[in-house]
């Protein structure tokens, strides 16, 4: 039992060690690691050691920082390609990206957060950084108000807590704005989001769908104001997404509800 504990506490400690590298601070020195995981340096350094002999981390010989491994690379791509959202939507997405010029973004709901599948950016939208595997907030994109319209208003407060973080003087931080942008997006079928993250930047966003009838993801078109311009283009790109994302819930097994008419 004691030899049990001890192999799960390396690897618990060996998780935080990699969860210590971030988009902000991708390269760090050992004393950085003890630092921000509470982890003794001897121990990070032994861990680190394990670490880059399996290619998770890599150790810059000039500088001495340490920075993620390439290995992590062909983890990533076994996941992903074994993901049956990401292997429906992403050429989905690539071919809507393509033809209209804006970003597109396929997520999951990760706990209170979303979780980026894939995204491509169209000649409008250009990004320098890939958004594959980073999270953003629910509250605060179109692609996270997706994610919760299976939710009751309760469901969604349970989710995210009382309080609502700001990002921009657009964020909904109250419950009371937020479930009527929801309810919204029941109503007409998507959401959208306008300057809620990030200033300069907006998307329209709509459900995806699997065999249960259950949102299971979201896909977005995204860019910058002047790109998307929703003021006159809302109705053509709402049409759009939601015609992509129902392609993509048909090929993840989701059918129509059918109702009988009242008599």
């Amino acid at each position: 039992m004691a030899v049990e504990q001890s192999g799960n506490q390396s690897v618990e400690r060996a998780v935080a060690v990699l969860r210590a590298f971030l988009a902000e601070r991708p390269e760090l020195r050992v004393s950085d690691i003890a630092r921000l995981t509470g982890i003794g340096q001897s121990t990070v350094s032994r861990l680190l050691a394990t670490l880059e002999a399996g290619g998770l981390v890599a150790r810059d010989e000039a500088s001495g920082f340490f920075r993620l491994g390439m290995d992590h690379l062909s983890l990533a791509a076994v996941a992903l390609n074994n993901h049956p959202v990401h292997r429906e939507a992403r050429p989905v997405a690539q071919r809507l990206a393509g033809r209209l010029g804006l970003g597109a973004n396929v997520a999951v709901r990760d706990g209170a957060a979303l979780f980026y599948l894939c995204n491509f950016e169209g000649e409008l939208a250009p990004k320098s950084h890939v958004l594959m595997g980073s999270r953003n907030p629910l509250h605060a994109t179109g692609l996270g108000k997706c994610l919760m319209l299976s939710l009751a208003p309760d469901g969604v407060r349970a989710l995210l807590g009382a309080d609502l973080p700001s990002y921009t003087s657009a964020t909904r931080t109250d419950h009371e704005s937020l479930a009527a942008d929801l309810e919204q997006g029941r109503t007409r079928g998507y959401t959208t989001e306008v300057e809620e993250l990030a200033l300069g930047r907006a998307c329209v966003a709509a459900p995806i769908r699997d065999g249960s009838g259950g949102v299971v993801a979201a896909l977005s078109l995204s860019g910058p104001l002047s790109a998307i311009d929703l003021a006159r283009r809302e109705a053509v790109l709402a049409s759009e997404v939601i015609e992509a994302a129902d392609r993509i819930s048909l090929a993840l097994g989701y059918q129509a509800h059918r109702f009988t008419p009242a008599r």
